[in-house]
């Protein structure tokens, strides 16, 4: 597990290359602004080789957050970070490791008959039932996110993560309500309390695409506050206080932020005490982390004229994706920048987006007036 010895130890040997908050403080530890995302390309080998080199080259030049999920690239993504982890000269203890669960995974291809994969693999075997499933893909149910927990600790091979996300929740809300979900996200917190007491995680999070950013009326809307508040019931009833823990073990929320998908910051859908707040002050204000997807709107942001000019030009770097990347690392409360990176040459592109320095926070405020 990344620990504040090795995450500073880490800062200390590259830090001085980046530019201002290069790395920036999570939990007791420091983690690197930009972070390595594994999501998009074919569940190949030649693909799998590719992203290797690129997280072992990140790891070797001052980015050490890696971001994947057990069904990215049918579990492939989990795998190669596995052998990247072993390959690099990083330690694992200067290295913070997330990944995800919720998505039922296929096994490195795509299955012919992905139904007939889902019923044979997972409700057959009881892994999953039918009414815990959405969309015939989806499952936070406790047993199921405890059997997945297992498998992502193999397929990295790893004795612990550092944090742990409950996949796309709102999936859910296809086929249950609102509270329903709710009550969901308290049991599985409860599992992951439970396994975090046990040694097997440091934290865990709930990773989104719509629910933190949509308008409350939005069908796909879930309440950041209400979330919070079914970690401390969660952590509460587990008892961690018995076990030396101060609070939770719900420390970050990821979700999409982009030049143009900034509604994390623009949008104020979050009650607190009568008041209306955006997902990123929201979880600033309750001291949790932020990590963006699509940072650079999965390659959209990649050429000349796809950040608006009036953006454009305030920004450092000296191509577009270095000034994508840090419109996202600019906004006030993010702690990460994720991107994806399956080709060295696009780590050191990226990796040089930190050496410039982002937005201060009325800077940033000012590209929306």
């Amino acid at each position: 597990m990344a620990t504040t010895e090795g995450t500073w130890r880490y800062r200390d040997r590259f830090g001085d290359a980046f530019g201002r908050t290069g790395f920036r403080q999570f939990g007791p530890g420091v983690v690197s602004s930009l972070g390595v995302g594994t999501y998009l390309g074919e569940p190949t080998d030649a693909v799998d080789d590719r992203y290797r080199e690129a997280i072992v080259t990140a790891l070797e030049n001052g980015v050490n957050v890696v971001d994947t999920a057990i069904n990215y690239r049918c579990q492939r993504s989990e795998r190669v970070v596995g052998r990247a982890l072993g390959e690099s000269d990083a330690d694992r203890e200067e290295v913070f490791v997330a990944t995800k669960g919720g998505f039922v995974p296929f096994d490195g291809s795509r299955p012919a008959d992905p139904g007939a994969y889902v019923r044979r693999e997972f409700l057959e075997t009881g892994l999953a039932s039918p009414d815990d499933l959405a969309r015939g893909s989806h499952c936070i149910a406790p047993s199921f996110l405890d059997a997945m927990l297992d498998r992502s600790l193999d397929n990295l091979g790893v004795d612990q993560l550092d944090l742990y996300y409950v996949h796309n929740p709102e999936t859910q809300l296809a086929v249950r309500s609102r509270e329903a979900v709710y009550d969901q996200l308290g049991a599985a917190f409860r599992l992951l309390e439970r396994r975090r007491i046990a040694g097997d995680l440091g934290s865990y999070g709930v990773a989104t695409w719509d629910a933190f950013r949509v308008p409350q009326g939005h069908e796909r809307y879930l309440s950041l506050p209400e979330v919070i508040s079914r970690a401390d019931s969660a952590a509460d009833a587990v008892g961690v206080a018995d076990h030396g823990f101060d609070g939770h073990g719900l420390a970050a929320i990821q979700l999409p932020f982009n030049v143009h998908m900034a509604d994390a910051f623009t949008e104020r859908v979050h009650p607190v005490d009568g008041v209306e707040k955006s997902a990123l002050e929201c979880a600033r204000e309750a001291g949790l982390g932020v990590f963006t997807s699509a940072s650079i709107g999965q390659g959209e942001l990649s050429v000349e004229g796809a950040i608006p000019p009036e953006i454009d030009e305030r920004l450092a770097g000296d191509t577009p994706i270095q000034r994508a990347i840090n419109f996202a690392r600019s906004a006030p409360g993010v702690t990460c920048s994720l991107v994806g990176m399956s080709r060295p040459e696009h780590v050191r592109e990226n990796v040089a987006a930190c050496t410039f320095d982002p937005l201060g926070a009325r800077a940033f405020d000012e590209t929306f007036e």
